[in-house]
């Protein structure tokens, strides 16, 4: 294909401050850097022990469940939650008397004075219900745990929806029963990303809670804020950019976001224009964004800390905008396309997030950013593209260009001969006919496969794991190149042909497709933890996963 014509510009350098390593008592949000998008600020943090009642907040938030048998009301978590200055009889009954149950994500407020004689330290009192979903974790004829559901996350869902209904409060203190550290970080964890609002909507938002302090239960030391702060923003992150309008967030944008980031971090960072994606022979990402006025992007950070000795590779889907080029999507399905960057996003906010803690792994994150749009320049059903390495592939279909630039991504992140290469794309509506809008697919080599589904477990977010059949495989041959690179006349199994398509560019390397289409954007309503727009979904399983992969 003829070399773009856009007006190019490499960009390179490397940020200089140090990951906010922070001991203070009270953990508030890492300085916002200057970035041409909307970004949200998060609230405060910190931990408290003793009771309830000592806390110092506006709102006292605690939790119930609804009893087997839905019999004599609902049942507030109390077991050591630092609940003694509380009436918990009167307040049972009195929830009993207002028709709250307890159900799943149900709230009730409930003022302090309607409990003459109890000590709650707050003007108000909160309860959030969870519903049967902590016995339903803890029953091992259930397979919920596979699917992130744990006594950890019901309790970070009960913190996230509570927050959200804290919308314009000061402070809260969250006391919700968790039994031990890990279960206290998840309630903070659920506290921060409940209480996201996008910063950027029209009229403004109201004000998110202010201050998010988290009762500690007896026995259970003080954790680091900054770790569980960090995560929280890398998906607060995530969400900003999925949600920011494509007139805004182009590739060359999404580039410059990154850079701030990074530099605000200390990430070292390269950005690739068309000009140097042209000369380094990046096919793929030239040929889908070919008919937008808007250039693609290669943008490559590095988290390299002292020490590390094994290195993780991530790969992120960056798609300002999918119209489908000239194989057009349906109106219908257009608005939603502004989160097809949503993988690139997600890597970016994991990445990160993983400077932040100062995870001892090296990691290197890679953006492919394009805008596919229909154009007289645009590529074309038929055209025969050469990607990063050499390989030929035709194009049947221009709305199945994910692919075409993750390949070209992945190419070139297999050549640094990482110990894992992930991927992380909005990548087929056949994952969402499969699976749905909450559940992510993961596939790729069996051990890292089941290794991120593991890690999905323990960070609380639903991936589950799907094969790549070899017998799919030769529905991607083409008569005139090596490839082609969507599957025409059978609908069955395209996001596993998608996966297969993917693998020919990994090479040797041990890797992990992760296919978020449906879990990336909620067009519903706020659910758990979840908000409307963007969710940031897989930041918190990548970063569990590149854990186990410090030392």
């Amino acid at each position: 294909m003829s070399r773009p014509s856009w007006a190019s510009r490499c960009i390179g350098g490397r940020g200089g401050l140090r990951p906010d390593r922070r001991s203070d008592t009270t953990i508030r949000p890492m300085t916002t850097f200057d970035a041409p998008v909307s970004l949200t600020t998060l609230p405060s943090l910190s931990f408290a022990g003793g009771p309830a009642a000592e806390a110092g907040a506006d709102v006292l938030v605690l939790a119930a469940r609804t009893p087997e048998g839905h019999e004599n009301g609902p049942q507030l978590l109390a077991d050591g939650a630092g609940l003694d200055g509380l009436d918990l009889p009167a307040l049972e009954a009195l929830l009993a008397t207002l028709g709250f149950t307890g159900a799943l994500d149900e709230v009730v407020r409930v003022p302090a004075a309607a409990l003459p004689g109890s000590r709650a330290g707050a003007d108000v009192l909160l309860i959030v219900g969870t519903g049967e979903e902590l016995a339903r974790s803890a029953d091992p004829a259930r397979d919920s745990g596979a699917l992130g559901v744990t006594r950890a996350s019901v309790l970070e869902r009960a913190a996230a929806r509570a927050a959200r209904a804290l919308a314009g409060t000061g402070s809260a203190c969250f006391a919700l029963c968790a039994d031990d550290e890990a279960g206290v970080l998840r309630v903070a964890q659920g506290a921060l990303t409940g209480a996201y609002a996008w910063a950027g909507r029209v009229p403004a938002p109201t004000a998110p809670l202010g201050r998010v302090v988290v009762l500690l239960p007896a026995g259970v030391a003080e954790p680091e804020a900054a770790a569980v702060l960090a995560l929280a923003e890398g998906v607060a992150l995530t969400r900003d950019l999925v949600n920011e309008p494509p007139n805004r967030l182009t590739p060359e944008v999404f580039a410059r976001v990154a850079r701030a980031a990074a530099s605000s971090v200390g990430l070292e960072v390269e950005v690739l224009d068309e000009a140097v994606l042209a000369e380094q022979g990046f096919g793929g990402i030239l040929s889908v964004g070919q008919g937008s006025v808007h250039p693609p992007r290669l943008v490559h950070l590095t988290w390299a800390p002292e020490g590390a000795r094994r290195s993780v590779a991530l790969v992120g889907k960056g798609i300002t905008f999918d119209s489908g080029g000239l194989s057009l999507k349906p109106a219908a399905s257009m608005p939603e396309m502004k989160s097809d960057m949503a993988g690139a996003a997600a890597v970016l906010g994991t990445v990160l997030a993983a400077a932040r803690q100062g995870l001892g792994v090296r990691v290197e994150a890679w953006l492919a950013l394009a805008e596919n749009l229909p154009a007289a320049d645009a590529q074309r059903p038929s055209d025969i593209v050469t990607m990063y390495g050499g390989t030929t592939v035709e194009i049947t279909n221009t709305d199945a260009e994910g692919r075409l630039v993750m390949a070209d991504a992945l190419a070139r992140a297999a050549e640094e001969q990482p110990d894992a290469l992930l991927d992380v794309a909005t990548l087929t509506g056949a994952q969402i006919v499969a699976l749905g809008e909450r559940i992510a697919g993961v596939m790729g080599t069996p051990a890292l496969r089941d290794a991120v589904v593991g890690a999905a477990v323990a960070a609380g977010e639903a991936f589950w794991p799907m094969p790549l059949p070899e017998h799919l495989r030769s529905r991607l041959d083409s008569p005139y190149a090596a490839l082609r690179n969507a599957v025409m006349g059978s609908r069955g199994g395209g996001m596993l042909t998608a996966g297969l398509f993917l693998r020919e560019f990994t090479g040797s390397v041990p890797w992990a497709h992760l296919d978020v289409a449906g879990p990336a954007f909620n067009d519903g309503e706020p659910w758990a933890g979840v908000p409307k727009g963007g969710t940031g979904a897989g930041v918190a399983t990548l970063l569990e996963l590149l854990r186990g992969y410090e030392g």
